[in-house]
């Protein structure tokens, strides 16, 4: 009985070796959306070579593929995907599908984007079955590219026999988010919950991330190229990084310069979320004070400057009250992103209300 048992067994596994080398795939590649540029590279955020007079760190970050997705309609039953980034190792605060892996989102009977799975990598170059045992209706896929590494290139697999169809993007305008290491996704658990992903899916705008890990200072040679986009909305989360000094030295000129091109496109100031270190590490506190009381008083002289459309979001618990929404004392988890996008989004929907901006 025992001898017939282990027969039966292998006869099985033998069945479904043959079922699964007879299963084939078909990979397609997909326009790439969630950048405000078109590019050379086509999963950089910025042509690094126009704009090579900026610091060489933040061209580094524009190669970066933050906030860029596919979307796509299909009924196949498994979902797969290969794709390379560089052999950078995975960061210290980082996941490795935040950092070099891909984020599926499914929209679902009630027209709102569910997440539906998520891999990771640590290699160069990764192909893996991503989502399995799917139904056979068919259904929206929204999936997001790595966060921290430079997509070299991206394939979608499905079944042989399933249907594809490749979609336009869901969402509209174009809201240009501006910041650091926050805006750029650190420390989300996976791509999607970055908060400009998070405010896209919410509110159906298309929340653009222009986040820089580390930088953000307001260099004038990014603002230059800041300017030349031509959004509906600028959003500045740009204290973080900047000294004291540098935030009174340079919000001038970067609200001044934007309001010079577009004379009437809203810009909103969102201060420094207070960091966790900030209450027990007194350096911390005093440059986290500073930084958002020169933010603050910047945006009272250009308005009293005349300055219109400027809108400042005057909150100092971004990130709760019970100090558990970050990672590393700095850069939210996925807790304290959503607490931002609960705090910005009514806050920019209707600053967009107010302009008329549907």
């Amino acid at each position: 009985m025992k001898r017939l048992t282990i027969l039966l067994i292998a006869i099985c596994l033998s069945i479904m070796a043959v079922q699964a080398q007879g299963k084939k795939n078909v990979f397609h590649t997909l326009p790439i959306y969630g950048k405000y540029f078109d590019t050379p590279e086509q999963f950089h955020r910025v042509d690094t070579l126009r704009y090579g007079n900026m610091p060489k760190n933040v061209k580094n970050l524009y190669t970066n593929s933050a906030g860029m997705f596919v979307t796509f309609r299909s009924n196949t039953s498994e979902l797969y995907a290969r794709w390379c980034v560089t052999d950078r190792k995975v960061g210290l605060n980082l996941t490795a599908i935040a950092n070099k892996g891909l984020d599926v989102y499914i929209k679902n009977e009630k027209g709102k984007w569910q997440y539906a799975g998520s891999k990771g990598t640590v290699k160069t170059c990764e192909e893996t079955l991503v989502l399995e045992n799917l139904d056979s209706k068919e259904k929206e896929f929204l999936v997001y590219l790595p966060l921290y590494d430079e997509t070299k290139s991206l394939e979608i697999g499905i079944d042989e026999d399933a249907s594809f169809q490749p979609l336009t993007n869901p969402f509209k305008r174009n809201i240009i988010i501006y910041g650091s290491s926050i805006v750029h996704g650190a420390s989300a658990s996976r791509p999607g919950m970055a908060y400009p992903a998070i405010l896209s899916r919410r509110t159906g705008y298309n929340f653009i991330n222009f986040g820089i890990s580390g930088n953000a200072r307001m260099e004038k040679e990014v603002v230059h190229m800041l300017a030349d986009a031509n959004p509906d909305m600028f959003i500045l989360d740009c204290v973080p990084n900047s000294s004291p000094e540098q935030v009174t030295d340079r919000t001038s000129y970067i609200v001044t310069y934007l309001r010079e091109k577009h004379p009437n496109t809203p810009i909103v100031m969102i201060p420094s979320v207070i960091r966790e270190l900030s209450y027990f590490n007194q350096n911390w506190n005093k440059r986290n004070h500073l930084q958002n009381a020169n933010w603050k008083a910047e945006y009272n002289k250009l308005i009293a400057k005349g300055i219109k459309a400027l809108y400042y979001l005057d909150n100092s618990s971004l990130l709760g009250e019970d100090h558990e929404a970050t990672t590393d004392g700095t850069h939210p988890n996925d807790l304290g992103f959503m607490r931002m996008v609960e705090q910005i989004e009514p806050f920019v929907l209707d600053v967009l209300k107010k302009h008329n901006i549907h």
